[in-house]
């Protein structure tokens, strides 16, 4: 990057100034100016230095930079011909090797190419990512190149080092060789290690495991049995000794910490080196236990920690420096002995020191109620804080529940803090103050609020904490702590809170389940808004499962009905987009019943239907409250609520809710449409008086395969088991965490009757029984057919039986049937009634043009399966015929038969579809073919309609087309034709035929009510009242077109007729707006204008910052004021309008603000003039300029010219002249 200087002539100046030295050189006079030179004014940039100047250096720091890796690379590698797994491709690149392929890049995500070398080998080139590339040339070698298998035999001990730590060592292994690598576990007693892959592979593979077993091979493992007790000299203090061994010896020395009671010592690395550290450890050991001796002292067992000081240092200090052992015991024992081992001469200081320690640490003790506990913490440990960073050996500890602080450190340090502690206890003991109050359990989670927001907003008001027990502890008891006022007043608020709250009420809202989403908002952002709006309000809505419109509020009264209004306009605006009209709902004070819908006709009356159906549901939701003991809820609700859950689907989705445990309440709360609810009772008294007379449950497995078979079909079996017994029998739900659990509720005799039978059926089951029955073979193929679909249907219905037929080519009508004996005779009569079906089957020929078999079938099948499934019987189309092009007879307006009439005499073969089965079904299956055949009607839609029908984008005859299921065809504009084609089953063209009709009515009363809104009046009014009508920022014409609803056009700038305005839409409504323009043309006409002189200097003080001095004038004295703008002939002239006494007042004002705003600005003024310095009082005038001169510039030298400046081609111009902006009337921008 190049920096470019601009010299001016005046910066020349200033700095030929400063070089004082420089003025009388090269012989010029002082007195004359002097002329540079080219050189010395423009000097020339310095040229690009070669590698080894120090110039080069910055080019230099870019040779430092190491150069970026790619991240992709490319591997190509060999496959020969003897060793291609498939070698019999007819066409290159079209077999077996290309899926492979396609299916490695798909998994790794790298990109393979494959050639073919011309000795038939296959050449592969993998590009991608380093972990793709390897990763596809395993799969590569595993899938398209023959494999070979060897064996390698290591020790079993270095099986591990291939393995590596979690198995990494053995995947780079397989990845970098393209090989698989089996190695016995670890229980197995073989050493042999198997490798499959290519030969190159197996090979490469053998060499590093044989390597990384040599490696092993050269390495050590020793284990020395010594004494525990002797360990720490062997350790030595602080770890020196033993670290000092591994230094000198390179050995890897393991020594168990103490709290490991085992005596082992384990040393690894190369032979000698764990050879010489044995040496040296076997020597410590032998030279401690002949000099060392012991002596044992009792020290009480609370004073053991202080010996054994912080992660055992100061065992470790003892051990430094006295060189003595000290042996404690643990401490779960209740023994106080204490054993130091040592040399005799150095056991005496050793003892001292072990007393000094125990005895340097003190005990204390400070009461303070618990509940200040914290408060004598302070907030994040402040308190606390100060006082152990002031004494950092004493340790302050506080227990949950006990009015004890225990103290712990040097005696002195103790005292201390025990001191300050007291203080801090008397302090708090005088300001502050708890209470507690009782507030039954089932309300605590409404005083906390969502997300702790009421509680928080409590203890953050009032400064206080507040203790709400969890709900485990089943306590109504609160606890508030805090300064006594702050907790007087949160006492109160929260009474009145649970006080509100036994006084909250229920409230069901009947919303469509397909508006939740709607209201709830992406991510709940719009329910969220309720919520913040409501937060008293608690609102619940349904499992999307559950398909139930019941959303529940629930909260005080007022807020319940506030929030079910608010929610209600919520589904009114929803409705009102989705139906495009406006709707008014009566105003929150109003006593009126009225809703008013506006709009198109066809759409107010969907609105109202959607509004009236809302209501209707509304009026049919009923709450029941039922009295049950208390005692018996826990076993109506059932195991995680199965049996409530069941009672509750099997009664139309109504609402259960039981009262809170331990709140001893009977009531239970049944809630949904009345006919449900009555049910519900009935029911749930019922088996409530069950379980009173005898109340019983027992549980029974059984593999969930077999619970089909033991519902049956419909429900039939277990309703067979039910009205037997009347015992009541609960499958798991598919959610259910124990999917074998079957539930048998109801009287003893009745569930022992039940699970005796069940038991029966799920012996049976578990009675796996193998069967053989005679199945002529040419049914076989209808059983095997389609990957086997009947074998798996008889599967699933009867209790998983696998049912064999012989293999493809077997001649045998052998069928083998294994399950259950009653799924297995099930199983049997099944396939007997199959082959029944399958002996009575006919075949019969449906005839219908290949052109429609595909609006036949439907997407994907779907409706040609329909049918196979209702009518038992197979469907088969005919290959499609290619060769037959276009029909030459296009079936039109409605004439279904006529290409049947045709075929009949000579139908083609790729119109023919043939169904088999039983006679009466093929029959009905053929009529249900013949009715999904399309048909083609025409309609008559006015030409300059068609694209209103089409819509934006087709829009408009997309949503018909999905609405009616038929296809509809305009036509082209060139065709100038009338007639739409609709084509489509014959069940749906009159409904489309209807619904197209009724789009055509619509649009010609929308042409209607357009021409009568084209109404157009044009009215005079002079252009100097056009501002005013128009009025600030257009809002009072604006206001005038929302109330005429109108369209109200003034003349552009250029305009002939500057006074025109033209006014379009209903003719009543144009003149009421002409009158409401009239009107205020009237008013301007009564006022007058007067001109003002102001001082110039004070516009900028009178109109204010963004004008708001003067709009709040104007808006007092109710007049317009316009200031001169910039450049004005008569800068001081003002003009002020308005009615004439509102003028004169305006005049007045603003001649006062004149006077009091010119006494301060010629204030400043004198004030600007004494501070004005001396020199720049009296400036003379500068003689002419020569402009800027240089010597010696290249255009002096001869055959050269001086450049022209007024060439625009010599000097461009690097953009637009920017004119400096005009200030301003208003005074500067403010940004």
């Amino acid at each position: 990057m190049s920096s470019v200087a601009v010299l001016t002539p005046e910066s020349f100046a200033e700095h030929r100034s400063g070089l004082g030295d420089q003025e009388t050189r090269g012989g010029v006079p002082e007195d004359e100016a002097y002329i540079p030179t080219y050189l010395e004014a423009f000097p020339p940039l310095p040229e690009k230095g070669t590698p080894g100047d120090k110039s080069g250096e910055p080019i230099g720091a870019w040779s430092k930079i190491r150069p970026i890796k790619s991240s992709v690379i490319t591997q190509v590698f060999h496959v020969p011909l003897e060793e291609r797994r498939y070698k019999d491709n007819s066409q290159f690149g079209e077999g077996e090797e290309a899926k492979v392929c396609l299916d490695i890049m798909q998994k790794t995500g790298a990109h393979i190419e494959l050639s073919l070398a011309k000795d038939q080998g296959l050449s592969i080139m993998v590009t991608g990512k380093l972990d793709s590339v390897m990763k596809a040339r395993k799969e590569i070698v595993a899938r398209l190149q023959t494999q070979a298998s060897a064996t390698v035999t290591i020790p079993k001990e270095h099986h591990r080092f291939v393995i590596g730590k979690n198995g990494e060592k053995l995947q780079e292994l397989e990845l970098k060789t393209a090989t698989k690598i089996n190695i016995p576990r670890p229980d197995d007693p073989s050493n042999q290690i198997k490798i499959t892959g290519t030969k190159e592979g197996i090979e490469k593979s053998r060499h590093e495991i044989l390597l990384i077993s040599a490696e092993q091979d050269k390495r050590a493992v020793e284990r020395i049995n010594l004494e525990k007790v002797f360990h720490p000299f062997i350790a030595g203090a602080y770890n020196k000794v033993v670290q000092e061994i591994m230094q000198e010896t390179g050995a890897r020395i393991n020594i168990p910490p103490p709290s490991i009671n085992k005596d082992e010592i384990f040393i690894t690395g190369e032979k000698e080196p764990v050879a010489q550290a044995g040496t040296r450890i076997r020597k410590i050991y032998e030279e401690k236990k002949r000099k060392t001796t012991t002596i044992s002292v009792e020290v009480k067992k609370s004073q053991h920690k202080y010996i054994i000081g912080p992660k055992g240092n100061t065992l470790q200090e003892i051990l430094d420096m006295t060189g003595v052992s000290v042996e404690m015991p643990s401490l779960e024992s209740s023994s106080e002995t204490i054993i130091l081992r040592g040399e005799p001469d150095k056991l005496g200081p050793a003892l001292t020191q072990v007393y000094a320690k125990a005895k340097s640490v003190m005990v204390a003790e400070v009461t303070a109620p618990a509940w200040l506990h914290r408060f004598i913490i302070g907030k994040k440990g402040q308190n606390i804080g100060r006082i152990t960073q002031q004494l950092p050996k004493v340790h302050i500890e506080f227990t949950d529940g006990d009015e004890k602080i225990t103290l712990e450190g040097p005696t002195e340090e103790v005292e201390i803090a025990q001191t300050q502690i007291q203080d801090i206890i008397n302090d708090l003991l005088t300001r502050m103050d708890y209470t507690e109050i009782t507030v039954e359990q089932k309300y605590h989670r409404h005083l906390i609020g969502k997300n702790g927001a009421n509680i928080n907003r409590i203890k953050e008001q009032y400064k206080v904490s507040v203790r709400i027990p969890p709900d485990n502890e089943k306590s109504n008891l609160i606890r508030i702590e805090g300064e006594p006022q702050g907790v007087q007043l949160a006492k109160k608020e929260l009474l009145e809170m649970a006080v509100r709250m036994e006084n909250e009420r229920t409230k069901d809202l009947i919303i469509e389940q397909r508006l939740h989403r709607s209201i709830i908002g992406q991510k709940g952002e719009k329910i969220k808004e309720v919520r913040d709006k409501f937060p008293e309000v608690i609102i619940n809505f349904p499992d999307p499962v559950q398909k139930s419109d019941i959303v529940q509020l629930r909260g005080p009264k007022n807020e319940v009905e506030k929030c079910g209004k608010f929610l209600q306009k919520v589904i009114a605006d929803l409705i009102r987009e989705e139906t495009n009209t406006k709707i008014d709902l009566p105003t929150e004070n109003s006593n009126s019943e009225v809703i008013l819908i506006t709009g198109k006709k066809a759409n107010c009356e969907a609105a109202r239907d959607r509004i009236l159906a809302i209501q209707r549901e509304l009026a049919n939701i009923k709450e029941v409250d039922v009295l049950i003991p208390a005692k018996l809820h826990n076993s109506l609700i059932g195991a995680k609520g199965r049996l409530v859950r069941s009672l509750m689907e099997e009664c139309g989705g109504v609402h259960i809710h039981f009262p809170s445990e331990g709140s001893g309440s009977d009531k239970v709360t049944i809630r949904g449409p009345v006919e449900e609810v009555e049910k519900a009772r009935k029911q749930l008294l019922q088996l409530a008086e069950e379980k009173q007379i005898n109340n019983c449950t027992v549980e029974l497995h059984a593999k969930p395969e077999y619970h089909k078979f033991l519902i049956g079909r419909g429900g039939g079996n277990i309703r067979r088991v039910r009205d037997r017994t009347g015992a009541r029998i609960i499958f798991p739900a598919a959610d259910d965490r124990d999917q074998e659990l079957i539930t048998i509720v109801g009287k003893e005799e009745a569930i022992k009757q039940a699970h005796k039978e069940l038991e029966i059926l799920i012996k049976n089951l578990d009675n796996v029984i193998e069967d053989l029955m005679i199945v002529d073979p040419k049914y076989h193929r209808h059983f095997v057919a389609r990957r086997g679909q009947v074998l798996r249907e008889i599967a699933e219905e009867y209790g998983g039986v696998t049912v064999s037929f012989p293999r493809t080519g077997v001649q045998s009508d052998r069928v083998v049937l294994k399950g259950a004996k009653d799924c297995v005779e099930a199983a049997k009569r099944r396939i007997q009634e199959i082959i029944g079906d399958l002996e009575a089957q006919v075949t019969l020929e449906c005839v219908i043009p290949q052109r429609f078999h595909r609006a036949v079938m439907g997407l994907k099948g779907s409706k040609v399966q329909q049918i196979t499934r209702d009518y038992d019987v197979q469907i088969k189309f005919p290959e499609r015929d290619e060769s037959q092009g276009l029909d030459l007879h296009p079936q039109e307006n409605g004439d279904l038969n006529s290409d049947l009439r045709e075929t009949e005499h000579v139908p083609r073969k790729c119109d023919v579809i043939v169904i088999s089965g039983r006679k009466e079904k093929c029959e009905g299956a053929r009529e249900a073919l013949l009715a999904l055949v399309p048909v083609t009607v025409d309609v008559e839609v006015p030409f300059d309609l068609h694209r209103y029908i089409i819509g934006q984008k087709g829009s408009g005859i997309r949503k018909m087309m999905e609405e009616y299921e038929v296809n509809i065809a305009v036509p082209p504009p060139e065709h100038q034709s009338d007639l739409i084609k609709i084509t489509g089953l014959a069940v749906n063209l009159e409904r489309a035929r209807a619904g197209i009709l009724e789009r055509v009515r619509e649009l010609q009363a929308e042409q209607e009510d357009r021409a009568l809104r084209g109404f157009k009046l044009i009215m005079s009014v002079d252009p100097k009242y056009h501002p005013k009508i128009i009025g600030r920022k257009g809002a009072v014409i604006s206001q005038i077109r929302k109330d005429h609803d109108v369209n109200i056009q003034f003349p552009d700038k250029g305009d002939e007729n500057q006074d025109m305005i033209s006014i379009t839409g209903y003719e009543r409504n144009t003149e009421s707006a002409k009158d409401a323009i009239m009107k205020i043309v009237a008013d301007l006409e009564e006022m007058v204008s007067e001109d003002i002189n102001l001082d110039h200097r004070v516009h900028a003080r009178i109109i204010g910052g963004r004008g708001k001095a003067i709009r709040k004038i104007m808006e007092e004295f109710k007049v317009d004021i316009r200031f001169p703008p910039p450049g004005s002939d008569d800068p001081n002239r003002v003009t002020v309008t308005g009615l004439p006494e509102h003028v004169d007042n305006a005049i007045d004002h603003l001649l006062n603000l004149e006077e009091e705003y010119m006494m301060a600005i010629v204030e400043s003024e004198t004030m600007a003039a004494y501070m004005k310095p001396p020199s720049r009082l009296e400036e003379e005038p500068r003689g002419s300029t020569r402009g800027f001169v240089v010597r010696d510039a290249p255009w002096n030298a001869p055959g050269n010219k001086a450049p022209d400046v007024s060439s625009a081609e010599d000097f461009p111009m690097f953009g637009t002249v920017v004119t400096p902006r005009q200030a301003s009337a208003w005074g500067p921008k403010k940004f």
